[in-house]
């Protein structure tokens, strides 16, 4: 949602766009899956008339629409996308199957991932991380408004210190929220690597697809 209160900021979209062209230029294989917090968060429904279930779908269309949204940005660019979806939606979008993803990134095409799971009670972190494991990714790269992994939240506390590098173990023993529980047991049980980095900085992601020790690196 950029500097708005809500929706989708075209600028930043477009940024996102050129920050994955940049890679699969590169011919790395690319697999995405988009939170909604922009549009609806399913955790909002709380203590609302709405009950969590109905909110948490509710949720799971919010990432369709931005799924939708930067899959036009891509293909305006020149790159070559699939959107898969966790909840079937045939006329805009493929059900989710592994083996076409699969085929799809190999191909060089951008695969997007929306819908989460599919299922209520689970966030877009627990997604990322079972399609990445279902895919054999090489690694997680979450995109966030900060430069990694703190000691506690830096746009709240002056005093925060930040982690180049952790183990699954000392992450969970610190309390550190990089995501949460479900997702990141997935990827320590399946020594699924996560990179946390600030994705609204121009060139970062191809600065860490590069090599370059930018953002927490959460390891086995």
């Amino acid at each position: 949602m950029g500097d708005q209160q809500y929706g989708i900021d075209n600028s930043r979209l477009m940024q996102y766009g050129e920050e994955i062209k940049a890679i699969t230029d590169q011919g790395i294989e690319v697999a995405i899956v988009i939170g909604g917090g922009n549009i609806f968060r399913g955790i909002q429904t709380v203590g609302s008339m709405i009950d969590r279930v109905q909110g948490d779908h509710m949720g799971m269309l919010a990432t369709v629409i931005n799924s939708l949204s930067l899959q036009s940005a891509l293909e305006s660019i020149g790159v070559s996308t699939r959107l898969q979806t966790a909840i079937k939606m045939e006329q805009i979008a493929e059900p989710f199957i592994r083996r076409k993803a699969v085929r799809h990134l190999e191909k060089g095409r951008v695969v997007i991932f929306g819908a989460g799971t599919g299922n209520p009670y689970f966030t877009t972190d627990t997604a990322a991380s079972l399609r990445a494991i279902e895919i054999e990714a090489d690694v997680i790269l979450k995109g966030t408004r900060v430069d990694g992994i703190y000691t506690a939240d830096p746009e709240k506390d002056a005093t925060a210190t930040k982690f180049d590098q952790l183990s699954f173990a000392e992450a969970i023993s610190k309390n550190l929220n990089v995501m949460d529980m479900t997702a990141f047991t997935l990827c320590q049980e399946n020594e699924v690597p996560i990179i946390v980095f600030d994705m609204n900085k121009p060139g970062n992601l191809k600065r860490v697809i590069e090599g370059e020790r930018i953002g927490t690196l959460v390891e086995v």
